[in-house]
């Protein structure tokens, strides 16, 4: 009978971005964040509120991920710190114009909705689903 031992599988090799289209995403990413999401999210801060608000929508790159983020402010006297970042959408980079799509869960783990989509159809989700609420 032959025995068999646990071993450590090959890790997913990630592919390299190259810097065209992380600037390309970058720069569309921001548009809409400037054009539709801080619009339609980011108020003036409450008056006599000890609750957390929303301040920034930015986005940003991290290793084949692409983040979309929420800056909050902590008012109250009791919070831990004045201000928290919340990641609330990515886009895991696959190949040219390719990317699978996924929300932040309230359990606080990502849940994908998208595979293999262009950039136009993660940026469309993004601004009309909502799973993408800030």
């Amino acid at each position: 009978m032959k025995r068999y031992t646990w071993a450590p599988t090959k890790k997913r090799s990630h592919p390299k971005i190259p810097d065209a289209i992380k600037n390309e995403v970058k720069q569309k990413a921001d548009t809409l964040i400037d054009r539709v999401l801080k619009p339609k999210y980011i108020e003036p801060p409450p008056k006599d509120n000890d609750f957390n608000y929303l301040v920034d929508i930015f986005s940003k790159w991290y290793r084949t991920y692409f983040y979309f983020c929420a800056k909050y402010n902590c008012p109250s006297p009791n919070a831990m710190s004045p201000s928290f970042t919340n990641n609330f959408a990515r886009l895991e980079y696959l190949e040219r114009d390719k990317f699978n799509l996924a929300y932040m869960r309230h359990t606080n783990q990502w849940f994908e909705i998208g595979f293999d989509w262009s950039l136009e159809q993660c940026l469309d989700e993004i601004e009309n689903m909502p799973h993408f609420i800030p």
